[in-house]
């Protein structure tokens, strides 16, 4: 008789955040085995039984073989006749390419949405939870029968946001373009929000002109779904330290972080701490005194209860 208790499968580089989320909520971690051959292949084998049982797999897609690491565990698990299967894609990383900017561009995310949409369905169904997607669009180029669900780390940032900022906080954007998404979440919290006004120039230069609100004195919490190269969140902090920002912190929700990224945002000067949570493995990797990382665990672990 299948049993009601979860199954959490995870891609080698998620393996942490499927360990915290099986700690969440008391359920068995599905075993695995991973070698390579001479030649490079990956072989991959379900050492669980998986028939009629509730299962979850987590797993970023940040490159391209971590996308085929997750489709193909998936695929294996359907398959081998799982009863559900929801997929945990803690970071979606082809959230900067949802859309045509220029003629001939290929839409990645798209693309790989129909990748994960041609997965067999099991009986009782098949989705894919994502986490603060770069564009909320995404989700609508999932196909056929698999569910999309887009989560929010939001809870998460707003108790950050309070514990950095404090009764003078203000919570900002890096430019306008993000400043809805802030005022929401600065609504929320009963906080001002701030933006700063740029202007692009044709060498592909960007020029901070303003900032829309008064932080003079005021603790600013810059929000942002990603840092990668940290350049835009720089020009951003610059521009709230002349206007008159006490301290500056930066949180997001994925700390993509390639290079020297995060050291470029520490010998800045500008920022007291960096905040992001656990939903890319460079984070985890690169967690110190001015880094800190938060888990979105909790966050995917009520999700997977509530599919029961």
């Amino acid at each position: 008789m299948p049993t009601s208790r979860p199954l959490i499968f995870a891609t080698p580089d998620d393996e942490p955040l499927a360990r915290a989320m099986a700690q969440q909520i008391d359920c068995d971690l599905g075993a695995l085995e991973h070698r390579r051959f001479p030649d490079g292949e990956r072989y991959l084998r379900v050492l669980d039984r998986v028939n009629g049982r509730r299962v979850a797999v987590v797993g970023g897609t940040g490159d391209d073989r971590q996308t085929l690491d997750l489709y193909d565990l998936a695929s294996g698990l359907a398959q081998q006749g799982a009863r559900s299967l929801t997929l945990f894609i803690p970071f979606f990383g082809y959230g900067t390419m949802e859309r045509l900017s220029l003629p001939g561009e290929v839409v990645k995310a798209k693309a790989r949405a129909r990748l994960f949409s041609s997965l067999p369905i099991p009986d009782a169904g098949c989705r894919v939870a994502l986490l603060d997607l770069h564009a909320e669009g995404i989700t609508y180029y999932f196909e056929g029968n698999l569910t999309p669900v887009h989560l929010t780390a939001a809870p998460i940032i707003a108790r950050v946001a309070r514990e950095l900022g404090g009764r003078k906080l203000v919570l900002a954007a890096t430019d306008a373009g993000r400043a809805k998404w802030v005022e929401r979440l600065a609504n929320d919290l009963g906080v001002p929000a701030a933006f700063v006004y740029k202007r692009r120039h044709g060498d592909g230069r960007t020029e901070v002109t303003a900032v829309n609100a008064c932080v003079e004195g005021q603790n600013v919490v810059i929000y942002d779904d990603m840092i990668r190269s940290g350049g835009s969140l720089i020009g951003a902090a610059r521009a709230y330290r002349e206007a008159g920002a006490a301290r500056i912190w930066a949180v997001a929700t994925h700390g993509v972080l390639p290079g020297d990224a995060l050291a470029r945002l520490r010998e800045s000067g500008l920022f007291e701490r960096v905040v992001c949570t656990d939903s890319h493995p460079r984070a985890r990797a690169l967690a110190c005194d001015f880094l800190r990382v938060e888990s979105v665990a909790p966050i995917f672990a009520e999700q997977l209860l509530a599919l029961a």
